[in-house]
């Protein structure tokens, strides 16, 4: 998809833009009511069949966690990482953290009136301010003052799949080489996961995420992916487990433990992809897994969005989605940046309102 871009590329590219962001939110929301409990406890409570439709979580239907809360961060922060292209200054990991942080920004004590208003659109999003079982150690490492690195990564035994759920947006840049997707988002991954397993399944998820968003079978996307992170140091586990799930046949899929490894999810997830009659039958397979149910339907939401597009997920359960309207015009900005950016802000025209959406300078404390 580089260069010219059709209007059917166009059309096509939004689907899929829509279909990731949108598809976080609806695994999200749908397992966010199952986190925490086993897969005895969801077939105690739904029936043998276990949960088949969204039910309320944080007193409503639709409500995301915090999963979904720091992807739309994830995409705010690309968009204006590429927007910064023009000042010269241009280092994607860094624009990545400052986006992550005014995500933490919003889980501290905020009145409505001490509530950042000058930072771009997203931070204003009132809903976004809720706190939705945000990850301890994610919090915690993004509170710091120094940016976790490859060679000095936060949280070293953080071994979990939050890194990865944050970073299908990585795989929307279409544009990029495969392995220089699996790079950035392992460099931004070990800003809050320091082990291999947790930022090379960042990686891999990614890659997976750009394959399908390019048109590739689910079997194609994962031996990219596979063979993109394998130069990696430490990358056997993951490897191993995609492996493992590329090529599993009539094995039953195993419950997920509260405390299993990205691994595992990101596995699973994809299994759920593969062994779904529907989109619907994927994301109830993996919510109903157990252990960090709304991971596991995030990480499948955005790989059935980026294989279908946004026409394929359920639309009741879309209608349902908190934040909606937010998540839909971010990822057309989104693709309208990615596709026709230098229309926006470049050497004889920057639109104001597009850069007071998305500033190129970052403040101060950030």
């Amino acid at each position: 998809m580089a260069g010219a871009w059709g209007r059917a590329e166009l059309q096509d590219f939004r689907s899929r833009v829509r279909g990731v962001v949108l598809g976080t939110a609806v695994g999200d929301a749908l397992g966010a009511p199952l986190d925490g409990l086993t897969a005895e406890e969801i077939v105690a409570a739904h029936g043998p069949e276990g949960l088949t439709a969204p039910v309320p979580a944080y007193g409503r239907l639709g409500a995301v966690t915090g999963v979904t809360q720091l992807s739309l961060f994830t995409v705010d922060g690309l968009i204006r990482a590429q927007v910064r292209r023009d000042t010269g200054a241009w280092h994607p990991p860094s624009d990545l953290y400052r986006a992550w942080r005014r995500w933490t920004a919003t889980q501290d004590d905020w009145g409505p009136d001490e509530r950042r208003k000058d930072d771009g659109w997203l931070a204003r999003e009132e809903w976004l301010y809720a706190r939705r079982a945000p990850h301890g150690p994610t919090l915690l490492a993004l509170r710091g003052k120094t940016m976790g690195t490859p060679a000095g990564p936060r949280n070293p035994g953080e071994r979990g799949p939050h890194a990865a759920a944050r970073s299908a947006a990585f795989g929307l840049l279409v544009g990029w080489e495969p392995r220089l997707v699996a790079q950035l988002a392992v460099e931004c991954a070990t800003q809050t996961h320091g082990h291999p397993t947790a930022y090379l399944a960042a990686g891999a998820y990614a890659v997976t995420v750009h394959g399908l968003a390019r048109g590739e079978a689910l079997p194609q996307a994962l031996r990219t992916a596979i063979g993109a992170i394998a130069p990696w140091p430490g990358h056997q586990e993951v490897t191993g487990a995609l492996t493992a799930a590329l090529e599993a046949d009539e094995e039953p899929l195993a419950p997920l433990e509260a405390d299993a490894g990205a691994d595992e999810v990101l596995a699973a997830a994809v299994r759920c992809v593969r062994d779904g009659e529907d989109v619907r039958h994927a994301l109830c397979l993996a919510v109903n897994l157990g252990g960090p149910a709304s991971v596991t339907g995030a990480l499948t939401g955005g790989l059935l969005g980026a294989l279908h597009g946004e026409t394929a997920l359920p639309p009741a359960w879309l209608a349902e989605i908190e934040g909606r309207p937010t998540l839909v015009v971010l990822a057309d900005d989104f693709a309208v940046e990615m596709t026709q950016g230098p229309a926006l802000h470049g050497p004889s025209y920057a639109s104001p309102g597009w850069l007071a959406r998305y500033p190129r300078g970052p403040r101060a404390e950030d």
